[in-house]
């Protein structure tokens, strides 16, 4: 990015950023941070562990 650019929006990269780091998940079962968010069966937001398998919502 251009430097002029990165004057303007580096504050709100570096907010997004942090807001990334800060909604991490991780799996009940095992802590991992390897989780993925999939559609559950009833439309609404799962969660399964792709370390050790476990699914939640």
């Amino acid at each position: 990015m251009p430097a002029s650019i990165l004057g303007e929006v580096g504050h709100l990269l570096d907010a997004a950023s942090i807001r990334e780091k800060a909604t991490r998940i991780s799996c009940p079962s095992c802590g991992s941070g390897h989780v993925a968010q999939v559609l559950g069966d009833n439309g609404g937001i799962s969660y399964v562990c792709t370390a050790c398998g476990h699914s939640w919502s």
